[in-house]
């Protein structure tokens, strides 16, 4: 096989001139994720000579027979060794009409955690099944985790469908089960496909071995799933990373916000409010490395100057005066729990959303998901704040703690305002991470606002108006 037109990165000429889909693979242990990202690059034509050249060895080193393609993704010796995925791999690839960056994330539900990264950015998800296993626990969390990212696209890939004799019986049994759990967490656009990532059946190419089969192979559908978006369609947000004043004889009087913009459009004269502060002011320009722009659209890195001398410092959000965020000290959410450590009310934490990072106080744990039954267990009230040991892993260590990849509603109190977007709408200004000050590990990834475990879960009317969730109501 000779050398193919991929860089380590997409170019500029594949953003200029390809839409670009971001997408995650996701299943359990040994549902073949990595061959299957192994056999896509393959079959088109997306591995550098000296790659291949690289996997023949070591497949040979192995013991040789069929080239392992798994190993083009799992670069750690950990994860070669143990024939498993632990980190996140990125791959990046395209074709004659589309651009991928691909994020191959670990099965193991020790690395679920890693799951929430890599699904975080995607518009995406391929869920492999194992056809001899079927749907399994871990196939259904990683749904779940699917379904609160607001990942739009689902691809079931039924792998491993030569060790069944290619049953249409078998395909028809496992997507059925996949789609009637994914339709009640609210995943309605899900593509079954039926392939042997070990062969490359229905991968790149139709195979011959399902002619019971008339949908698309996974690269068909990976080129047709609709991704582009009008950003004028979308509310204008920015975070602000950092203040720009040069102070030099060339700009003695230059002050720029730089950033990138999260969402939407924003143009020369836009009148924008300064959150949390409520500050206004006009944007006077758009500078970018290239030149100045008269409009800016995301996901464009940008610096943008105001007409007034308004008080803007990182981690600040520019949004339009017309569609403001809301601001407050109160956040509600739905958190995946991505510690060994389990969750201690009342402990204090750092929050990390947008740019800005401010101090917290963890006040309730009030609801945990049951990703088998799609029933949500609920505490009321603060009643349940406590002390307890954070390295107790037991079940009955504390009844409303949240464990590793636990899922499960927290009330925050924030030490100062911040900007809120809700995650359902702002997908990318809505996110949170839960940070221990101790040793700046990441105990969890957040989202703001009503998500799957409200839906799932009736709304006390006692509890609260759905308007007033920033402040806690309807928990």
């Amino acid at each position: 096989m000779g050398t193919t037109q991929l860089s380590a990165e997409p170019t500029t000429a594949d953003h200029t001139q390809r839409d670009l889909l971001r997408l995650a693979t996701a299943g359990s242990v040994d549902d073949g994720k990595s061959t299957l990202i192994g056999r896509l690059l393959y079959d088109t034509k997306s591995v550098l000579a000296d790659q291949l050249s690289a996997v023949e060895a070591a497949t040979a080193a192995r013991g040789g027979g069929q080239v392992d393609l798994a190993l083009l993704t799992d670069g750690l010796r950990a994860e070669r060794e143990q024939g498993i995925t632990i980190d996140v791999a990125y791959r990046y690839f395209s074709t004659a009409t589309r651009a991928f960056v691909l994020a191959d994330t670990p099965g193991h539900v020790q690395y679920t955690r890693n799951m929430v990264t890599g699904a975080s950015t995607a518009e995406l998800a391929i869920v492999l099944v194992d056809a001899r296993k079927g749907v399994l626990e871990q196939t259904r969390r990683h749904a779940t985790i699917t379904a609160l990212l607001g990942v739009p696209h689902v691809v079931l890939a039924v792998n491993k469908m030569d060790l069944v004799d290619f049953d249409e019986a078998v395909f028809r049994a496992i997507a059925d089960d996949f789609t009637s759990y994914a339709t009640g967490l609210g995943l309605t656009d899900v593509v079954a496909v039926p392939l042997s990532a070990l062969d490359g059946d229905n991968v790149v190419d139709r195979s011959s071995r399902t002619p019971w089969y008339s949908g698309p192979t996974l690269l068909e559908h990976l080129e047709a799933v609709p991704v582009l978006r009008d950003p004028r369609t979308e509310d204008f947000r920015f975070p602000v990373q950092v203040v720009i004043r040069p102070r030099n004889a060339e700009h003695p009087d230059y002050r720029g916000y730089a950033g990138r913009i999260a969402s939407g459009v924003v143009r020369v004269g836009d009148e924008l409010t300064v959150l949390p502060s409520g500050k206004t002011s006009r944007v006077m320009g758009i500078d970018t490395f290239d030149g100045p722009l008269d409009e800016a659209h995301a996901p464009l890195s940008v610096t943008l100057r105001l007409a007034d001398d308004v008080d803007i410092s990182r981690g600040d959000l520019l949004v339009p005066t017309s569609v403001p965020a809301q601001t407050g000290q109160d956040l509600v959410g739905t958190v995946c729990w991505l510690a060994e450590k389990r969750s201690v009310l009342g402990q204090r934490v750092f929050v990390r959303i947008g740019t800005r990072t401010v101090r917290a106080l963890l006040r309730e744990v009030n609801a945990r998901l049951d990703v088998d039954s799609l029933t949500v267990e609920e505490w009321r009230g603060t009643d349940t704040l406590h002390a307890v040991d954070a390295t107790d892993t037991s079940s009955d260590a504390a009844p409303s703690a949240l464990g590793l990849n636990a899922i499960g509603r927290v009330v925050l109190r924030l030490a100062e305002p911040v900007a809120l977007d809700e995650y359902a709408t702002h997908r990318r200004t809505g996110g949170f991470l839960i940070v221990d000050p101790a040793d700046g590990a990441t105990l969890a990834a957040g989202m703001v606002g009503r998500t799957l475990l409200d839906a799932l879960v009736p709304v006390d009317p006692a509890a609260g108006n759905d308007s007033d969730w920033l402040a806690g109501a309807g928990i």
